[in-house]
Order: C-alpha cells, then structure tokens, then sequence
C-alpha cells in the first residue's frame, strides 16, 4: 500500500462530500485529503494554488474537473505525483462549440437556478438510472448551492479555458488508474480507453452500474478499484478490468 497521504480533487460544484465513502474507508489506515478545485478562474492557477499547500510527495486521485486539475498538477510538478487516479474525466481542450456549450448554463446559475442548472449539466442520462439517481443529484443540489454561484462559473469558465494533456499523459511514469462509469454519457468510456491507451503502465476500470460519479453511485466497488491503484508497484504492466 502507497505510505503517501492521498489527495482529493472533487469535481465541478463538488467538495469533499463527493467522496464521503472513499474518505471514510482509506482514513482508517492511510492519510486522505480533499483539496478544492476552485482557487482560480484557470486550471492553471487552480492548480499553482494547490501545489503551494500540498504536500511534497502525494497520491492524486480527481473526478472529472478535478481529474483536470490533477493532469495539470501532474505536468507542473511530475517529481511530487507519487501515483494518478483520473475518474470521469476528459484531458481533451474544449473546442469553441463545446465551450460555447456552457453558456446556457451559466445562465441559469445567474439567475439563480442551481438546481436546473445541475440538471442541466449532470441530468438523467450522465448517472446511472436506479434507485440511488435521486440521492446522488440531491448531494449534488447541495453541494452546488454551498459552493455558490460566483465559485461554480469561476470554474466554468476555467474548463472552457483548458488545454490539451494528451502529452502530459503519455509522459506519465507513475501507476495510473484510469476510471470510468459505465454509463457515463458526459465522459464516455471511450474518451477513458483513449486516455489508458496514451498512459505508460495504466490500469482502466469500468464500473458497472454507475455514471458519471461512481464514487457516489457505487462506492464499494469504486473504493475497492482505488485500494488496487494504490497497492500497485511502481512499475506495472498495462492491463484492463471491466
């Protein structure tokens, strides 16, 4: 099991209780942290901020603009990410219609309309359907309204900014895990088979039954995909679980 402390980064309008279960697992026998992802109005500067209060060596694990984050951290500081999990990410740039895409968006949060506006970006077809759709958007809801509107377009307008990492991927020398909802429609499993192709030694897990946030949607068997990641030697075969 890695010895070093495991950091956070949350997804957009997400903070620490988007890993609640992960949190409340790893803590027992290793140091975990969160670390917002909403210290700027770039994934650069985001992700300066972080560097200059995390620790010297750590474990980085982010979902979706958080895994954003964490591939802008890896290209910054290589030597300090001792291992990388990316979740329900994207290390694409935004095209100009795709960042156009957020506009509608962040126009409902203007008028003050979280809750459709989560709907909007996170709605029925990013989770998986079942019963636990409606607990996780709530969380979301609330998570959302807690972070507030001003927070939520900075980092809007951060993803709309950000810049390509497929060559940061494929200079990546430390254990990948490369994660994914099977039914993830926002992040598609291909977008995620593309990055494990790119990654030196990454491991691709699809998780069955969950979305575009399995750490909430199935959080044992996330959990469990995690303790892998972070039992694997430093040099490892590429394989794939699903």
């Amino acid at each position: 099991m890695s010895s070093d402390p495991v950091v956070f980064l949350p997804g957009m309008m997400c903070d620490a209780r988007l890993f609640a279960p992960q949190l409340a697992d790893l803590s027992r026998d290793m140091a975990v942290t969160v670390a917002p992802v909403t210290g700027g109005d770039r994934i650069e500067e985001i992700a300066s901020g972080l560097l200059d209060v995390l620790p010297q060596r750590f474990a980085l694990a982010g979902l979706s603009m958080g895994g954003i984050v964490a591939m802008e951290v890896l290209r910054r500081a290589p030597d300090r990410v001792t291992r990388i999990a990316l979740m329900d990410t994207n290390s694409l740039a935004e095209t100009p219609q795709s960042a156009a895409g957020y506009e509608p968006f962040i126009i409902k949060l203007r008028a003050g309309r979280i809750s459709e506006a989560v709907e909007m970006m996170l709605g029925r077809d990013v989770l998986a359907p079942g019963p636990a759709r409606a607990g996780v958007m709530s969380a979301l809801v609330e998570m959302a309204e807690d972070l507030g509107v001003a927070a939520i377009i900075r980092q809007t307008r951060a993803l709309q900014r950000r810049r390509d990492y497929q060559s940061v991927l494929r200079r990546c020398k430390v254990p990948a895990l490369v994660l994914c909802g099977a039914y993830d429609t926002l992040t598609p499993l291909k977008r995620h088979e593309f990055m494990a192709e790119m990654i030196p030694n990454a491991t691709l897990t699809v998780i069955p039954d969950a979305g575009h946030l399995p750490v909430l949607e199935q959080p044992e068997v996330t959990t469990a995909a995690l303790r892998g990641w972070l039992k694997r030697p430093l040099m490892l075969q590429n394989r794939v679980d699903a």
